[in-house]
């Protein structure tokens, strides 16, 4: 069993490394393309109107909502499936791995939340973001620790990998209480209606992933004309594919589900999103675009809060021994793990999308500039400070 877990783990940090690469490619492009004068098609592919109709059912979004309400649902599926198995059988399944990870996920989102608070409490609007440099991008992230090759441990990476996940149950929870719209009642009965189905599914031992996806399918636009935000169904039917098949000991309905999900999103999904909303502006920036406290707030969010909150609560946890540093990892390998979590790229992003430009408001800021700013700070710093003090094989 154990060489069947190191292999998966292998194989997922290889898939996610080149998603990784895949990923800072679709940034490339869609920054360059912002910045010249092929600037006007870009924009015209995203605000591309796309409807579909029903009878009395509609859903019309530019392309760009598409995107990031309905692929970003998928994404939040796999983090789901994710999320399921290492509780159940994974290294979150260890009462003794979980504390590291979770004190410092813990110390990544109160700290960069805080040093946001500190630019903007003044303004309201500015508020709705609070949450940007709370996140953290395990596929870039996994990216940037490819650039070393066998030089970073496995502790390491599992490490980070835990510590995303946990990053990822928060992101999910500020998503479900803090960027809802208007409720609409009739909606959220269908979508209690849905996740009964899918109880009852479960129950019942269905192992049909088709069945699973049709109910999906249908919480989603439920969801979706509920208020509650849509991405959100990808969560719920994950916690519901079963783990294991009762007929066939051999087979995990969640684990395949996992495995045919993985090359879709970090392939396609997560470059198409990253594409659609990395497409800054920079020619022609002032000082006040630049300095102005929103993207400022969360760059240097992801920047020196994810380094101070991470390392200084593992830290504390590790000096009350409450747990131990895993094997492998040095004090400096721990700082520079914790400044490669400012990398808040993809989850950044879709936060940002939610509190402002899905609300409609017109701002005088651009939160992307803060994301990739405070993102590529902290890979840098990473980068060298791991390079600089890494073992020169992996243990």
């Amino acid at each position: 069993m154990s060489g069947t877990r190191e292999s998966f783990i292998y194989r997922f940090l290889q898939l996610e490394s080149s998603g990784g690469i895949l990923l800072m490619f679709a940034t490339a492009a869609a920054l360059i393309l912002a910045n010249t004068p092929a600037a006007s098609y870009y924009a015209l592919i995203i605000e591309t109107p796309v409807e579909v109709r029903i009878g009395a059912l509609e859903i019309a979004k530019p392309l760009l909502l598409w995107i990031n309400d309905g692929l970003m649902a998928i994404f939040f599926c796999l983090v789901g499936l994710e999320l399921k198995r290492e509780l159940i059988e994974g290294e979150l399944s260890n009462k003794r791995n979980i504390i590291l990870p979770g004190v410092g996920a813990i110390g990544g989102m109160l700290v960069p939340a805080l040093i946001y608070t500190l630019f903007n409490y003044t303004d309201p609007i500015a508020m709705k973001g609070w949450a940007i440099p709370a996140a953290t991008d395990i596929a870039f992230t996994l990216g940037i620790l490819s650039l070393l090759g066998s030089r970073v441990p496995t502790s390491i990476k599992i490490f980070l990998t835990s510590l995303a996940i946990f990053d990822d149950i928060g992101a999910i929870i500020i998503i479900a209480l803090f960027y809802t719209e208007k409720i609409s009642l009739a909606a959220l009965v269908v979508t209690v209606y849905c996740i009964l189905v899918l109880v009852l599914m479960n129950k019942r031992n269905i192992e049909s992933r088709s069945m699973y996806v049709v109910v999906g399918i249908i919480m989603w636009v439920a969801m979706l004309k509920s208020g509650v935000h849509a991405t959100l169904a990808g969560v719920i039917l994950a916690m519901f594919i079963p783990m294991r098949s009762k007929t066939d000991p051999d087979h995990s309905p969640l684990r395949s589900m996992e495995h045919d999900l993985h090359s879709t999103v970090a392939y396609i999904i997560l470059p198409i999103f990253a594409f659609a909303n990395a497409g800054i502006r920079i020619v022609g920036l002032g000082s006040d675009e630049l300095l102005h406290s929103v993207p400022l707030g969360i760059a240097l969010g992801l920047f020196f809060g994810k380094q101070l909150g991470i390392f200084s609560l593992c830290g504390l946890a590790i000096k009350l021994n409450l747990t131990d540093l895993p094997n492998g990892m040095s004090w400096e390998t721990l700082y520079g793990t914790a400044a490669l979590c400012g990398i808040g790229f993809t989850m950044s992003l879709f936060i940002g999308s939610l509190a402002f430009e899905e609300t409609g408001v017109n701002l005088l800021f651009d939160e992307r500039l803060g994301i990739i700013l405070g993102s590529l700070a902290s890979g840098i710093v990473s980068y060298l400070v791991l390079h600089r003090y890494l073992p020169s094989k992996s243990v």
